[in-house]
């Protein structure tokens, strides 16, 4: 496990195996940021010469190493580009490029500015997230470790670098289990891994299994995982605070694995499907974070946890669900699955009387057409909900971008013989429609947020950034940080 502290100590002085320095581009080439100042001394003055000849330029996200000589007390030097300014997100994505860059080095050092609370964060939960690593079905090859003990160079309290920490810990969760295969990770498996994790966390956890699900009317849930050998569960996470005013309620999809059901997906849109559970992913690891904090404010989550497969126990195209707000859905499509668990999730968390409810869910690839990989697609039932979570994911440095819900697409989900069909036929602004489905399920009153993030929760590329490739924990720091708005009300 990797650790942080503060330390403001002389960054030359500082015994560690490799010293991480910020550099902005200018026109005279590569500067030293605030932090770093007393390094080209050391240097004779000769460090940003040494710089531009290996064709660094300072500008964001560049890397250059280079050996000291005993120059300085760390062997070597990592110059990090930070462009002509960065802010808070700058810093991070500077600070976990610069960290992952250092696989197996045992120790390092960053001297990034980091003269306030904000930027001491920033540069502490970048430098904890790019030192990420999931090696556990490795076999037969050395392995490069993370670094393992970091230090920030600052004069802030270590209690920062303890919440970074505590962020840091949520995001790794939840990155461990969307990059775990479902073979080890089905409904039953998740809801224990929550349960132990939970209680350890101090939240109360109670888990439905598919009997009770069945029994309490969840028929989205039974449904969708009935196809599966691995049959569902629903589970719920509580954490309360006694200073608390507020009531938060958050639902994840958490399906293990998605085939599409019988309307199956091709195989080239099936191999990353072990992370549609990256809802569920987030709203645990928040929900592990809050309760860490000690935030003060009530919080619920629900894990809605099936495995979507084919068989002759599946679900049919043409089938009606009876759902668990009583509304009956004819499913069109078992490939639009998700929206079904979600609407059981968020009926049952409106009953805790919330302040407000987040759906999280990798829901639809067109959130990926029309936002890319890395925005998620923001839905609310009140215009001034969907610019707070914008507004908290932006803060948190996860993409995030408001969406419409145009009330005139409501009639593509019209079913002949249920009160709402699962799909909307055309795919166009199929975004749209499935937010405009969950919102039915959604009781009057009740203020409500959706967020698809189908292309941030799982990296298929390259690594960037503090972003492995993989799962990426997407929407667990938006959570925790829209339960902070919320705890200073």
């Amino acid at each position: 496990m990797t650790t942080v502290r503060l330390n403001s100590a002389d960054p030359v002085s500082i015994d560690t195996d490799a010293l991480i320095v910020g550099f902005r581009s200018g026109q005279d080439g590569p500067r030293a940021t605030a932090g770093a100042e007393s390094l080209d001394a050391a240097f004779g003055g000769k460090l940003g010469e040494s710089l531009k000849a290996v064709a660094f330029s300072g500008k964001a996200g560049e890397l250059a190493k280079l050996p000291t000589f005993g120059a300085i007390a760390a062997p070597l030097l990592v110059a990090v580009g930070l462009g002509e300014s960065a802010d808070a997100e700058g810093l991070r994505r500077a600070a976990g490029a610069a960290v992952r860059s250092l696989a197996g080095t045992a120790r390092a050092a960053l001297a990034l500015p980091a003269g306030t609370p904000e930027e001491a964060e920033a540069v502490a939960l970048g430098a904890l997230l790019g030192a990420y690593s999931f090696s556990r079905y490795r076999t037969g090859e050395e392995q490069k470790a993370p670094v393992a003990e970091l230090t920030v160079v600052s004069g802030e309290s270590d209690a920062i670098g303890e919440r970074a920490g505590v962020l840091a810990d949520s995001v790794s969760l939840v990155r461990d289990l969307v990059n775990t295969p479902p073979s080890d990770l089905w409904p039953a498996k998740f809801a224990e891994i929550a349960e132990q994790e939970g209680g350890k966390a101090g939240l109360s956890v109670e888990v439905l299994d598919d009997k009770q699900l069945k029994d309490g009317g969840y028929g989205g849930l039974i449904g969708v995982g009935q196809g599966s050998a691995n049959p569902p569960r629903l589970v719920r996470l509580s954490y309360s605070h006694p200073e608390a005013t507020k009531r938060l309620a958050f639902v994840g999809k958490g399906i293990t694995f998605d085939s599409g059901g019988l309307s199956l997906k091709p195989s080239a849109a099936m191999d990353w499907m072990k992370s549609d559970m990256g809802g569920a992913g987030a709203v645990f690891g928040a929900m592990i974070g809050i309760a860490r904090l000690g935030l003060p404010v009530n919080a619920v989550g629900y894990l809605c946890l099936a495995e979507n497969l084919p068989s002759g126990t599946a679900q049919r195209p043409s089938d009606v669900l009876h759902s668990y707000s009583g509304k009956t859905v004819e499913v069109l499509d078992t490939d639009a699955e998700g929206r079904l668990v979600l609407m059981d999730g968020i009926a049952r968390a409106a009953e805790d009387q919330p302040d407000l409810i987040v759906d999280v869910a990798t829901l639809t690839g067109a959130q990926i057409v029309s936002l890319g990989w890395r925005t998620a697609g923001v839905m609310a039932n009140d215009d001034a909900v969907r610019e707070l979570v914008v507004e908290t994911a932006t803060a948190a440095g996860e993409g995030a971008w408001g969406m419409p819900l145009p009330e005139e697409l409501r009639k593509g989900l019209d079913s002949p013989i249920a009160d709402i069909a699962n799909l909307h036929p055309e795919r166009w602004g199929s975004m749209l429609t499935a937010g405009i489905f969950l919102k039915e399920f959604v009781p009057d009153g009740v203020r409500w947020a959706h967020i698809d993030m189908a292309g941030p929760a799982y990296n298929k590329g390259e690594p960037h950034g503090y972003t492995p490739k993989g799962g990426t924990g997407a929407i667990t720091r938006t959570l925790i940080g829209l339960a902070e708005r919320h705890a200073s009300i």
